[in-house]
């Protein structure tokens, strides 16, 4: 869970420093769980913002369907570090 909470502190941070209105979650199948816990999270530190859940399949940072581009971000969590 530390480092969920470790890459929470790089999300909350990045959506502190940019006018995103905008943004979606995506998640992979282990941690949907906690997805609503999350967006939860986000949505009373950032009110502005409009935050969605992506529900479909999530292969990877490499699973970034062709629609998502109406998002002003796109945020992929995973369960190892993308490098």
């Amino acid at each position: 869970m530390l480092e969920l909470k470790l890459n929470l502190d790089v999300l909350e941070s990045t959506l502190q420093s940019s006018e995103f209105k905008t943004v979606c979650l995506q998640f992979p199948d282990g941690l949907k769980p906690k997805a609503k816990q999350i967006v939860d999270s986000l949505k009373k530190k950032f009110p502005e913002i409009k935050f969605y859940l992506w529900a479909g399949s999530n292969y990877g940072g490499c699973d970034i369907p062709l629609y998502f581009k109406e998002f002003d971000l796109v945020v992929n969590f995973g369960h190892a570090e993308f490098k």
